[in-house]
Parts: C-alpha cells; sequence; structure tokens
C-alpha cells in the first residue's frame, strides 16, 4: 500500500450532540474517516468532567473514570461508556487510522470534599501581586466514593494544588493561591505568571503529583492502545512536567507516541521557546497561522503575500500541527476567532495542499455545526482527495502579490497524475503564470473545486496561467 499524506481530524465540536453517543458514530463511520484520506483521529477528553455526561471534557474530575462509574450523575462520558470508547479507538486502528488521546492535566474540578486552607488572595492582571493571607474553605479534596480506589487509590488533597479559584465559605471569586505554594516559573509570561488557569490547579512540583500523572499516563496508554496525544493548555504547565512525562511514556511503552501541545498564543516566538524548553519532544499548534487566516477573512486589506510570515509552518514546518478552526475558536467560545466561510476554502488548501506541516481538519467544518446553523465547509471533501492523490513532488510558491498567491507541485513518479498549481485571491478574479513542470508541456488543467470553467493547457517551459474568481480559490490539476 502507497503511504499517503498524513492528515489529522479533530473529531468533536463544543455543542456536538450524538444522540447515539460520539464513540458509537466513530465505530460506524471509521472506515469512512479512513477513505477521505484521514491517517490520524484526534478524539475530546474520555473521562469524568464535572458536568457528568454534559460535559464536554475540559473540567476534568477523574481521569480513571472513562464512563465506568456512577459519579457526577452518569456511568457515561458525554461521548459513551469506556467500552465503548475501548471499541471506537479498536475500529479507528482496524481502519489504519491512528488515534490521539485528549490529555488534560492542568487543573481538577468538582471535588468531593472541601479543606480548610490559608492562602493569599493573587490580582487577576498581575498573578504574582498578593494580598494578605486569609483563610479560605476550598473544594480541594478528591476521594472517588464511587470508584472505590479501582484502577488507583491514590487521593488528592491541597497539598497537591497550588491554588483555586473559588473561597467556599464567602462565594468569593478570586485566584487563591495556598500558602508555602508558589506559582512555576517555566510557563506563559502572560499575567506576569499564567500558571493559574481554572479549578484546582495542580502543583507540578509536588512529586506525589508528578509520580501520579506518569502511574495515570501508563495505565491509559496500557488500557486504550492510543498512538500519540494533544495535550491541552501546556502554556500554563511547567514545560519540564510534560517533557518527563512523555520521556517516561515513550520509555515504558516503548512507543513513538506522536504528541502535540496547545500552546495558545499568536506570537511564533513564545512557540518557538517552549520548543526549545521541551526539547523538541512535541510538536505544536500553529496558532500564529490560524490568527493569519482569520485576520485575512475579517480584514479586506490584508497582505496576502505575508499569510505565512510569523508561522510555525513557515519557521518550523517539522513541528508545526496547521489547522484552521477548532472548538475553542468557533462561535460561543472564549478563544472565537472563526475563520469567514470565503476564506475557508483557501486556508484550507494552505494546510492541505502544501508539502509543509501537519494538517488537521476540525470536525464543525467536515459536519457542519447545528448548534450555530454553521454548514459544512464547501469543498473540504476535494481538498483532502486531493492531498492523498496529488501533493507530491517539488513545491514552487508564488507568495508575490498582496491580493493573489499560488503555489504548484511537480507530482512525482511514485503516485501517478500526482501535482498540482493552486491559486486564490482576496480581491477581484485574478490570474497567476506558475510553473508546473515541463513533463506537463501541452496537457490540459481543470479547476478541481468547479470554480474556473475554462481549461489551461502547459506551454513548453512547463508553466500556465491559473485563474481564480474574486475572493475565492482554484485548485488546478492534469485533466
Amino acid at each position: 500500500m502507497k503511504q499517503i499524506n498524513g492528515t489529522m481530524l479533530q473529531y468533536f465540536e463544543w455543542y456536538l450532540n450524538e444522540p447515539e453517543g460520539l464513540w458509537n458514530k466513530i465505530i460506524k463511520d471509521a472506515k469512512e474517516i479512513s477513505d477521505l484520506g484521514i491517517t490520524a483521529v484526534w478524539l475530546p477528553p474520555a473521562y469524568k468532567g464535572i458536568g457528568g455526561k454534559n460535559d464536554v471534557g475540559y473540567g476534568v474530575y477523574d481521569v480513571y473514570d472513562l464512563g465506568e462509574f456512577d459519579q457526577k450523575g452518569s456511568i457515561e462520558t458525554k461521548y459513551g461508556t469506556k467500552d465503548e470508547y475501548l471499541r471506537a479507538i479498536e475500529s479507528l486502528k482496524q481502519n489504519g487510522v491512528n488515534v490521539y488521546a485528549d490529555i488534560v492535566l492542568n487543573h481538577k474540578m468538582g471535588a468531593d470534599k472541601e479543606q480548610e486552607i490559608l492562602a493569599n488572595k493573587c490580582d487577576w492582571g498581575d498573578h504574582n501581586k498578593e494580598g494578605n493571607i486569609e483563610n479560605i474553605k476550598a473544594a480541594t479534596k478528591y476521594t472517588f466514593p464511587e470508584r472505590h480506589h479501582k484502577y488507583s487509590d491514590f487521593e488528592w488533597n491541597w497539598t497537591h494544588f497550588s491554588g483555586i479559584d473559588l473561597n467556599n465559605s464567602t462565594g468569593e471569586h478570586a485566584i487563591f493561591k495556598f500558602k508555602d505554594k508558589e506559582w512555576q516559573t517555566s510557563v506563559d509570561n502572560e499575567f506576569s505568571n499564567f500558571d493559574y488557569l481554572m479549578g484546582a490547579d495542580l502543583d507540578f512540583s509536588n512529586k506525589e503529583v508528578v509520580e501520579e500523572c506518569k502511574r495515570w499516563g501508563l495505565w491509559y496508554q496500557n488500557l486504550t492502545r492510543v498512538d500519540g496525544f494533544r495535550l491541552d493548555a501546556v502554556k500554563h504547565i511547567d514545560s519540564l512536567f510534560y517533557k518527563e512525562w512523555l520521556d517516561y511514556l515513550r520509555k515504558e511503552t516503548k512507543k513513538e507516541l506522536f504528541t502535540v501541545g496547545e500552546y495558545w498564543s499568536a506570537d511564533v516566538n513564545k512557540l518557538h521557546n517552549y520548543l526549545k524548553e521541551v526539547e523538541g519532544e512535541m510538536s505544536l499548534f500553529d496558532v500564529p497561522l490560524h490568527m493569519n487566516f482569520y485576520n485575512a477573512s475579517i480584514n479586506p486589506d490584508y497582505d496576502m503575500s505575508k499569510i505565512l510570515d510569523n508561522t510555525l509552518l513557515k519557521e518550523n514546518p517539522e513541528k508545526a500541527v496547521t489547522f484552521v478552526d477548532n472548538h475553542d475558536t468557533q462561535p460561543g467560545q472564549a478563544l472565537q476567532s472563526f475563520v469567514e466561510p470565503w476564506m475557508k476554502t483557501l486556508a484550507y488548501s494552505i494546510i492541505l495542499l502544501r508539502k509543509q506541516g501537519y494538517p488537521c481538519v476540525f470536525y464543525g467544518d467536515l459536519y457542519g455545526i447545528p448548534y450555530s446553523n454553521i454548514s459544512p465547509c464547501d469543498k473540504i471533501k476535494t481538498l483532502l482527495a486531493l492531498r492523498k492523490l496529488k501533493v507530491y513532488g517539488r513545491q514552487h510558491d508564488y507568495f508575490d502579490h498582496k491580493n493573489v498567491i499560488g503555489w504548484t507541485l511537480e507530482g512525482d513518479n511514485k503516485h501517478l497524475n500526482s501535482g498540482l498549481a493552486v491559486v486564490g485571491s482576496n480581491a477581484q478574479d485574478a490570474e497567476k503564470r506558475m510553473y508546473v513542470g515541463t513533463q506537463y508541456a501541452g496537457c490540459e488543467f481543470i479547476d478541481s473545486l468547479e470554480n474556473c470553467e475554462e481549461t489551461v493547457i502547459i506551454d513548453e517551459a512547463g508553466c500556465g496561467v491559473f485563474k481564480t474568481k474574486g475572493k475565492s480559490c482554484s485548485v488546478w490539476v492534469a485533466k
């Protein structure tokens, strides 16, 4: 079987409402997912959250409960039961699709008991600014009574956390840092120190916490046999922790365990710095590229020749997981920055039809978001097919005009009829003369997206004049 280009699919969106359960939907759709050209699926957090079966998965309560115990009002999670989850993973693997698990270790929520703790209140705008010490009541004792110590007898108490955002005795919502605790320093410097994000914040300077997270990680990997991880909120966690955690799991399992971290920053230098701190042990989502797509989609004066500037895709493509949108950027979410419909096809062409980067397609773009009346992205399945069949050979870039950009791939001998030419415009109808290779001299090219009806004949020099409609994109392939 020929090796095809790697393509990841984020298989959920925030408001997903799947009556049969997402895990069951995957079992049914695994072959179709594979046939689309998807080589790996990122699944949502599979453990019990504070909201029980209504929790998207990021309000983590018990990481050992994958839909097995009657906790937080239900046995199943939002996506189904533990057995359905394991079957979903197996069905994807049987269809040649790798599985990446969403790992959320920054915080815990929904404690079983409260504890009285001395704490300093910190300033919302500067987490290093502290007020007087006070006695608070905080939800920090986790005993998981319904699990009865199955899989692990570890119980969490306030010493395993560094802070929380609620004083239960007064109802005051503030950042409370526990007495004698320090925020980690190898974290993002927003708000002076962005260790604290939400819930009961795990203290990764505590050896018991680190060892328990390693024990759990190995248990989880051995049980699920996932192929890798998507790490949530890495900019709030000591970078040394995840380096140690991944080193440990790779050594114990003797697996590669591909890993991508979510470091939410549009500043590519912060991403470079983090990759340096973890010594390249993981890839990162290319947030700067997403923001370029978003800004281009809302700003008619955006200079399209600069759309790849200051991105991981351009500066460190080996570590770039590229994406157009995700569950955090979709309408109604905290990081809302949803790329406008006219720009979607061009943005997806940039991540899917180029050799650099590891693209991640968003469920909401592939299947739509009924909650927000958002239709699937036009032509996305065509782009996936083109990635699978055509994106091979030498690449030539034409990012040389503020409104009209393009690139070509010559194709190679291993992939019959591979190669293509892409041209996109953020303004009026346009055309670009580009080189596709002398092997195509005399060949007729057509627009596979069907935006342009006429054909292009490649000249003796291996060039063609490729057109696109205004605020659109065309992908030209040999007829």
